[in-house]
C-alpha cells in the first residue's frame, strides 16, 4: 500500500474510532427505552439542527447528487435541490414546534407510530401497526443504501472487495448505534455534519483549481447539449438535449414534500429539550442545507469539466466523483493525503449519519411499536433495552444482505424510500397537526393509499413513459391527501377529548 493510501486509511480509522468512542460514552446515558429511542428529549438546538440535516442527507449528498449533476447536468440536480431546500425550511417552520408539543401532549409519544395511535386515541393500535410495517418496509432498503455507499467508497479507493468493505462499515455503525442509541446517533450526526461541510468545501476548492478555473468549467458545460439548462437535460447516451418541462420540474420539486414524513427527521423535532429553541435550529439547518446542496451540485459540474480536461478519467459510475477527486488530491504529498482522508471520512459521515438514524427508527418499529404496542408484550426496562438492541442488529444484517450488489444505485434506492415515507406519513402528519376534523379512519386511509400508490406508480404507471414518468412521490402524496379528507368527512367526527387535545396544542404560545 502506498504512503498516500496509508495516510488516507489513518484519517478514516481515527474517525471511525472516534464515533465508536462516542457510542461508548452515550451508552452510559441511555438507560431506558425513552433514552434509547428519543434521547430523553434532551437535545440542544444546534445538535437538533445539524443531526436532523446530517441524518437526512446521507451518502446521497456526497455521492448521489454530484453523480446526477456530473452525468445529466443542472436540471435534475438543481430542481431536486431547490425542492429539498424549500421542504427543509417549511418543515422546520410549521411542523417542528407543533409536533414537539403534540407528541408530549399525546401520551408522551417517543416514536412516530406512537404519535399516530395516541393522537387519534387508537386503543387497538391499528395505526401503530400499519405505521411500523411501513417503516420496516422502506427503512431497511434505505439503510441498505447507506451500506452500499460505504462499500463503493472503500472498494473504489483501496481495491477492497465491495462486500467486505460494506460489512466493516456496517459493524462500526452498528456498534455505536447499539451502544448509545438515539443520543449516540444524534451526537455523532452533529460531528458528522461538520466533517461533511469541511469535505465539501475542500473538494470544491481543489476541483476548481484542477479543472483550470471556473471559466474553463463553465466553457466545458456550455459545450454539452442541455447541460446547463433548467428547462432542458443532457442525454449522455446520445449526447443531445431533451426538454425538461413543467411536469418534470414539479416532480423534482416534490422531493421537498418528503420531509413531512421522514421519521428520522421528525424524531429530532420531538427530541429537543425546549420547543422555543427550534427557531434557532431552523435557521442553522436551512443555511447549512442550502449551502451544502449548492456545493454538491457544483462539484458534479466541475467533475465533468475535470474529465473533459483529462485530469480524471470519464467515470463509469458518476456517484464516485468525490472519491476520484480525493484520490487525486492524495497524490500531492502526506498532508494532502491526510486531507483526502478527511474528505473520504466526510462521505462516510454522510452515510453513517443516515444509516444510524434509520436503524434506530426501524428497530423502534419492531421492538417498541410491534412487540410492546401491538402485541402488548410486558417487558421489563432491561428486557426492552435488550430487544431494542437485538432489533438494531437484525435489521442491520438484513440491510447488508440487500446491499450486497455493488451495482446498486444510492440515488435510486434513496429516492424510492424517500417517496415511500413522504407519501405514507407526510400527509398524515400534516393533517394530524393542522386539521381538527381528521379522524383515525382518514389517517389510516391516507397512510395506506400513499404507500400503495408509491408502488403502483413506480412499477405500473411510470414505465408507460411520457407524462406518466414523473417521480412517484408527487402523485402518491396527492392521493394520500385526498384519501384523508374524503374518508374523514364520511366517517364519524373525532371525539370531544381528541378535539380538546388538538385545541390545547394549537393554543400553546411560542
Amino acid at each position: 500500500m502506498t504512503t498516500e493510501k496509508i495516510c488516507i486509511l489513518i484519517a478514516i480509522v481515527v474517525y471511525l474510532l472516534g464515533v465508536l468512542g462516542i457510542g461508548i460514552w452515550c451508552a452510559k446515558r441511555s438507560n431506558t427505552v425513552d433514552d434509547f429511542y428519543l434521547g430523553g428529549r434532551k437535545l440542544g438546538p444546534l445538535v437538533t439542527a445539524m443531526s436532523a440535516e446530517a441524518s437526512d442527507m446521507s451518502g446521497w449528498l456526497l455521492m448521489g447528487l454530484p453523480g446526477v449533476a456530473y452525468l445529466t447536468g443542472v436540471a435534475d440536480a438543481a430542481w431536486t435541490a431547490i425542492g429539498l431546500a424549500i421542504g427543509t425550511y417549511v418543515n422546520w417552520l410549521i411542523v417542528a414546534k407543533r409536533i414537539r408539543r403534540y407528541t408530549h401532549v399525546a401520551g408522551n409519544s417517543i416514536t412516530l407510530p406512537d404519535f399516530f395511535s395516541r393522537r387519534f386515541h387508537d386503543d387497538k393500535n391499528v395505526l401503530m401497526c400499519i405505521a411500523a410495517v411501513i417503516i420496516i418496509v422502506f427503512f431497511i432498503p434505505y439503510t441498505a443504501s447507506g451500506f452500499a455507499a460505504c462499500g463503493k467508497l472503500f472498494s473504489s479507493l483501496f481495491g477492497i472487495h465491495y462486500v467486505t468493505a460494506m460489512v466493516i462499515c456496517a459493524i462500526v455503525i452498528l456498534g455505536y448505534t447499539t451502544l448509545g442509541g438515539f443520543l449516540a446517533a444524534s451526537t455523532t450526526d452533529f460531528i458528522q455534519s461538520i466533517v461533511m461541510s469541511i469535505a465539501l468545501l475542500i473538494v470544491l476548492g481543489f476541483s476548481v483549481g484542477m479543472a483550470g478555473g471556473m471559466d474553463a468549467v463553465m466553457e466545458n458545460a456550455r459545450e454539452i447539449p442541455g447541460y446547463l439548462g433548467l428547462t432542458s437535460i443532457h442525454v449522455p447516451e446520445t449526447n443531445s438535449a431533451a426538454p425538461y418541462g413543467a411536469l418534470n420540474i414539479a416532480s423534482m420539486l416534490a422531493w421537498g414534500l418528503g420531509y413531512f414524513g421522514m421519521p428520522h427527521v421528525l424524531l429530532r423535532f420531538m427530541a429537543i429539550d425546549d420547543a422555543k429553541k427550534l427557531s434557532l435550529s431552523r435557521r442553522v439547518a436551512t443555511v447549512w442545507v442550502v449551502i451544502s446542496l449548492a456545493v454538491a451540485v457544483m462539484i458534479g459540474i466541475i467533475g465533468n469539466g475535470m474529465s473533459k480536461a483529462g485530469v480524471i478519467e470519464t467515470l463509469s459510475d458518476p456517484e464516485t466523483i468525490i472519491v476520484r477527486i480525493s484520490d487525486l488530491l492524495s497524490r500531492f504529498g502526506v498532508v494532502p493525503a491526510l486531507i483526502a482522508g478527511v474528505i473520504l471520512a466526510g462521505i462516510l459521515a454522510s452515510t453513517m449519519s443516515t444509516a444510524d438514524s434509520q436503524l434506530l427508527a426501524a428497530a423502534s418499529a419492531v421492538s417498541h411499536n410491534m412487540f410492546r404496542g401491538v402485541f402488548r408484550m410486558e417487558l421489563s426496562e432491561k428486557a426492552a433495552m435488550l430487544v431494542a438492541r437485538i432489533s438494531v442488529i437484525v435489521i442491520a444484517v438484513i440491510g447488508v444482505f440487500i446491499a450486497r450488489d455493488p451495482n446498486s444505485s444510492v440515488f435510486g434506492i434513496v429516492s424510492f424510500a424517500w417517496a415511500g415515507f413522504g407519501a405514507s406519513f407526510g400527509p398524515v402528519v400534516l393533517f394530524a397537526l393542522f386539521w381538527k376534523r381528521t379522524n383515525m379512519y382518514g389517517a389510516l386511509a391516507g397512510m395506506v393509499a400513499g404507500g400503495v400508490m408509491v408502488f403502483v406508480w413506480k412499477y405500473l404507471i411510470a414505465p408507460m413513459g411520457g407524462a406518466w414518468g414523473i417521480y412517484e412521490l408527487l402523485p402518491a402524496f396527492l392521493v394520500a391527501c385526498a384519501a384523508i379528507v374524503i374518508v374523514s368527512l364520511i366517517t364519524p367526527a373525532p371525539s370531544k377529548e381528541i378535539c380538546e387535545e388538538f385545541d390545547l396544542v394549537k393554543n400553546m404560545k411560542d
